[in-house]
């Protein structure tokens, strides 16, 4: 894999991390990735490597990899930061690419900045029915357990190293369908030393990440897709029953009617596979994303 740089930025009174392969050039188009909850920017190499020679920009959302762990932790925070890397950054001819609440992010991004996007893919974004913004409180809040706090809240925090992670990961639930490598970069880049010495912790804390997802409800931008008119492609996998309560991540949370409120939008239906799929097949992604499918 070709290598990148990390860079940092001071982004709407917090710290930024976003890391870049190749270099910008105004007349070619910049590839620009969004990560999903509790991920990082790195958990997109195994996508990269498909990419071939694109300039290519991935960010580290606030609370999420190198950035500053530094809230608020709002849907429509993500949004704002996003859009003012983008601006700051003066990207043109961008192709965005958002997975889950990534996806939802970037979407805001391109209804503020449409002149600068000239198409997108929306792996599996957290955007949803519109009947589901009006409903009081989070869905979340039916898995609140015993005790009170979201379950996420309390998955486990300090790993020895990089391996220790890999190991307690390797093979277990969501993570089963995942390829090695692309959990390989999850562990790698996903951990920060912990102050105390202590070994490493989650880059994004459990308390945020559960945070982030009692907040999914709170921000309806649906009247900001209607606005978007290049061309979205949304890539969903494996639906979600909707009569389910079973705290699932790997079924698909977007709402099946999405890629029509786009002026431009095309729907793509991959039951084959999960929520994760740029885990799971980087490679057909990647195709996706260069507009070979």
């Amino acid at each position: 894999m070709r290598a990148c740089k990390e860079n940092y930025l001071e982004i709407n009174d917090t710290e930024l991390c976003w890391f870049e392969w190749g270099e910008k050039d105004p007349a070619e188009e910049t590839i620009f990735l969004i990560h999903a909850t509790g991920f990082h920017a790195r958990c997109w190499d195994q996508t990269i490597k498909y990419l071939g020679d694109e300039h290519i920009i991935a960010i580290d959302l606030r609370g999420h990899g190198r950035s500053k762990n530094k809230g608020p932790f709002g849907w429509d925070q993500f949004g704002a930061d996003v859009t003012a890397l983008v601006n700051s950054l003066d990207l043109n001819e961008v192709v965005g690419v958002g997975h889950s609440m990534g996806g939802h992010a970037l979407s805001q991004t391109m209804a503020h900045e449409p002149g600068r996007f000239k198409r997108a893919v929306l792996v599996d974004p957290v955007i949803m029915d519109p009947e589901f913004y009006v409903q009081a409180g989070s869905p979340h809040e039916n898995f609140i357990i015993e005790g009170g706090g979201h379950p996420v809240a309390r998955r486990r925090n300090q790993f020895a190293d990089a391996q220790a992670m890999f190991d307690n990961f390797e093979g277990r639930g969501s993570y089963s369908t995942w390829l090695k490598e692309s959990l390989q970069d999850y562990c790698e880049y996903g951990l920060v030393p912990d102050p105390q010495g202590l070994g490493f912790n989650l880059a994004c804390p459990p308390e945020v990440e559960a945070a982030i997802y009692m907040g999914n409800s709170s921000v309806d931008i649906h009247e900001l897709v209607e606005k978007i008119t290049i061309p979205v492609t949304v890539l969903r996998a494996q639906q979600r029953e909707s009569e389910s309560t079973e705290l699932d991540f790997s079924k698909s949370p977007t709402w099946t009617g999405l890629a029509d409120l786009f002026g431009n939008g095309r729907d793509v239906y991959l039951p084959q596979l999960t929520h994760f799929m740029p885990n799971q097949n980087p490679q057909l992604v990647a195709e996706f994303i260069l507009g070979k499918r």
